[in-house]
């Protein structure tokens, strides 16, 4: 599978986006990774990177990175290796952790993902699919709903418009339309990211942006008018997107980012389900991980975001108990009063 993380359009992207583009590469290894932080400490990470054919092109990496990040005044390193070929039978993380690498106090890109083989025929694609999603692709049509592809990148509107809905109605944080803007302008034009747009009766009433790279598709970015949430047009317009991947000749699909373990009680649990529902195998990567250039710099980074992480957690238990415990309490002492 290539890494559109790792690619030379995303290293334009991040250019565009105001960031430093390291590249490094050498026998058997390659690298893209940016120069990431501020007050909390410079570092210099590399998504889904770096990419290695074994163990020793993936210290060889490292060194290059090191040596890089070194240039850049960076503490530390970061990085998210997922070619089990670097590790061979041991685990990732058991790998990780015998060079030095600490497990990163931040997870960024999912550790755990479904990945559907597109190289299967179509009949079989629908077949890994629950019933009911190859019910709805193939009669959804019938309610009037239809399916669009843009490469247009003010059409990513519709999209930041039900992003925007969603988030509200279900309380996340999601990308910044700023980004998913400069993400459409970049990618677009190079045919590495497509907006699928649903429609009913001809009317928008949902999106999603895709990620290509040279054979695989990654579905990043979805959202569904709630008020139609009845026709489930979500489910038909995921299946869609697998098959007009299949019909572009690319050999993966990628649902990026499940629970892991089919935990019920994690956060991804509902999207995990509706992303398992449609075939594929799930795969687990090490996660991110952390490799001290400086030992005294990241002891100062670990303490700087602990201090940080407890002031957010103060303020949250403030907002969520404290506050709302003070404003009864007082509301019962002016009822006192009142009587």
């Amino acid at each position: 599978m290539s890494n559109i993380l790792q690619s030379d359009i995303w290293a334009k992207l991040q250019e565009h986006n105001g960031h430093t583009v390291v590249r490094g590469s050498g026998e058997g290894w390659n690298y893209m990774a940016t120069v990431e932080g501020g007050s909390t400490g410079r570092y210099l990470y590399s998504p889904y990177g770096p990419e290695a054919e074994n163990a020793a092109a993936f210290d060889a990496a490292i060194a290059d990175m090191k040596r890089v990040a070194a240039e850049h005044k960076c503490w530390f390193i970061r990085v998210e290796p997922t070619n089990d070929r670097i590790w061979g039978q041991q685990s990732g993380e058991a790998f990780l952790a015998a060079r030095g690498f600490k497990l990163s106090p931040r997870q960024i890109q999912p550790g755990h993902t479904q990945i559907i083989d597109l190289t299967l025929s179509e009949d079989e694609l629908l077949k890994g699919m629950i019933s009911s999603n190859r019910n709805l692709h193939r009669n959804i049509h019938k309610k009037g709903v239809t399916f669009e592809k843009s490469q247009n990148p003010e059409d990513v509107k519709i999209l930041l418009h039900y992003l925007n809905e969603t988030a509200e109605r279900l309380g996340f944080n999601r990308q910044q339309d700023d980004y998913l803007m400069n993400v459409a302008k970049v990618l677009m034009p190079e045919d590495a990211a497509t907006l699928f747009i649903v429609k009913v009766d001809g009317e928008p009433i949902g999106a999603s942006l895709c990620y290509d790279s040279d054979d695989t598709r990654v579905y990043a970015h979805t959202a569904v008018s709630f008020d139609h949430r009845k026709l489930k047009a979500g489910n038909p317009l995921l299946s869609t997107i697998i098959m007009d991947a299949k019909e572009k000749g690319l050999k993966y699909m990628d649902l990026f980012g499940i629970a892991p373990n089919d935990d019920p009680n994690h956060e991804w649990a509902g999207f995990t389900q509706f992303k398992k529902s449609f075939g594929g195998e799930s795969v687990a990567f090490p996660g991110t991980w952390d490799l001290p250039v400086s030992a005294q710099g990241y002891r100062a980074y670990q303490g700087i975001r602990a201090a940080r992480e407890g002031l957010a957690q103060a303020k949250k238990l403030a907002q969520t108990k404290v506050l709302p415990a003070a404003q009864k309490t007082m509301s019962t002492v002016r009822t006192k009063v009142g009587k």
